[in-house]
């Protein structure tokens, strides 16, 4: 009987410690809930200067330019094939406008005249396939 007494005592003593463990999970929970201060975007977290390359954030690229209009080209020609090349990709179609920089007038220009360089043969539809392989 001794024992079994003793044996209470231990269980109220162990429930005693882990009621203050739960407390101070509790408040450790209420600690990591309340939200911390984000560093902000372009600084380092210590609150030091800028990083390099990280002023604005985000990459900003410089602005293409026509080469049509800088040239001061008047009339885009289909047998200048060199020239029209430069705006067809690998697999021969014509490349837009937002990867070459080329402005709306010469773009409508310029695939026209590639259109018309393909039906004489002077360009390929297609590059690259043979219809034996």
């Amino acid at each position: 009987m001794a024992d079994e007494a003793n044996r209470g005592e231990e269980y109220e003593e162990e429930d005693a410690e882990n009621e203050e463990e739960i407390e101070d999970e509790d408040e450790v929970e209420q600690e990591a809930s309340v939200p911390r201060p984000r560093p902000r975007p372009g600084r380092r977290p210590t609150g030091g200067p800028p990083r390099r390359g990280d002023s604005r954030g985000r990459f900003r690229p410089r602005r293409k330019v026509c080469s049509f209009c800088v040239d001061k080209v008047t009339h885009i020609n289909y047998k200048d094939v060199d020239t029209i090349r430069r705006f067809v990709d690998d697999h021969g179609k014509i490349v837009p406008r937002r990867k070459t920089g080329t402005c709306a007038k010469h773009q409508r220009r310029l695939a026209s005249a590639i259109k018309q360089a393909r039906h004489l043969a002077f360009l390929p539809f297609v590059a690259g396939r043979s219809p034996y392989q």
